[in-house]
């Protein structure tokens, strides 16, 4: 499927989108497109089309020419997430609470079961379905689980039953489950890793984030969880939870939360011995290469994200976490 299927564009000027669409293959895709391009493929079609107002629709609608000082800029195109697509993204998915107009506008039809229940009645079958379960780490692998289908509604529930979940998703639960990362592991971007051997390339994988807004950070080594001891990249739980409780108690925008673990290694032989070990396998690293990436890292967060981002350090060895507190404290 191109880029651009499912744009909103109507009218004339959609003989622009469509033109450009058509020659993406040839030129290897839209997101190989240089600027200069887009701006030549943009201006020529507007002109060939006859379109009176070409440049004014382009501006409005992301397709710039160029800016102010007569330089290129980047063309933007809005894109209806629909179908399946948007089932599985947990910002945007509601469950079974999408409308019956919802369902036939967003190509939802026949991908749901027909039934359309509120978030109300959603609410009380995952509660019900989280009270019914002993364990405390299988409690938290529901959660878990919820929070990475339907955001709005792992949200809903951890705020309407703040005390009662308060043991799964924080203290003790969670570090049970970095404990048991390994067994539980799931390839979904919850959580930015950053290695030793990603010095010099911070900033390029930093952009690899999807969202853009980002304003609270929370950041771990692993060396420190609690009685666990060190987790090594295992501990990517424990930002997880601590941004989670962010946004359930301070009304901080999950979108804007940045979990992120720093695996410089571990001192746990039996993470090391095991196979089921997700991080890199050799023994901690400190001292000045440890700071160099951090240094690399916050220096590149300040780049992307500005200077008003917070960041918190969680679960690091206390002199670690003192000396950078005393390093980037403003």
């Amino acid at each position: 499927m191109s880029p651009l299927s499912r744009t909103m564009c109507y009218g004339p000027q959609s003989i622009i989108i469509g033109a450009v669409q058509s020659l993406a293959p040839a030129l290897g895709g839209l997101s190989q497109l240089q600027r200069p391009t887009w701006q030549g493929l943009v201006g020529q079609f507007a002109a060939s089309a006859g379109l009176q107002h070409a440049r004014s629709f382009a501006t409005a609608n992301g397709f710039d020419i160029d800016d102010k000082m007569g330089r290129p800029t980047t063309p933007w195109v809005r894109q209806v997430i629909s179908g399946v697509d948007l089932m599985r993204h947990p910002k945007y998915n509601k469950g079974l609470a999408f409308s019956e107009s919802e369902r036939d506008r967003l190509y939802l039809r026949g991908l749901l079961p027909p039934a359309v229940l509120s978030q109300e009645v959603q609410l009380e079958r995952a509660i019900l379905n989280i009270r019914s379960k002993d364990d405390p780490l299988d409690k938290y692998t529901y959660l878990s689980s919820l929070q990475g289908r339907n955001e709005r509604l792992f949200y809903r529930v951890l705020m309407e039953h703040f005390e009662e979940l308060l043991p799964i998703v924080s203290i003790p639960t969670v570090r049970e489950a970095c404990q048991k990362y390994g067994l539980m592991f799931k390839s979904l971007p919850r959580g930015l890793f950053v290695t030793l051997e990603d010095r010099g390339r911070v900033f390029r994988i930093l952009k690899n984030w999807p969202e853009r807004n980002v304003r609270v950070i929370t950041i771990t080594d692993g060396e420190r969880v609690g009685p666990m001891g060190d987790l090594g990249v295992q501990a990517i739980g424990v930002p997880i939870s601590k941004l989670a409780l962010h946004t359930a108690c301070g009304g901080v925008e999950p979108a804007t939360t940045m979990p992120v673990v720093f695996d410089v290694g571990t001192d746990n032989e039996d993470l090391l011995r095991s196979p089921l070990y997700v991080g890199v396998r050799h023994r901690r690293v400190r001292g000045d290469a440890y700071y160099q990436l951090l240094d690399e890292f916050l220096t590149a967060v300040k780049r992307r994200y500005g200077n008003t981002t917070l960041i918190h350090f969680n679960d690091m060895a206390y002199d670690n976490a003192a000396k950078l507190l005393n390093m980037y404290r403003t």
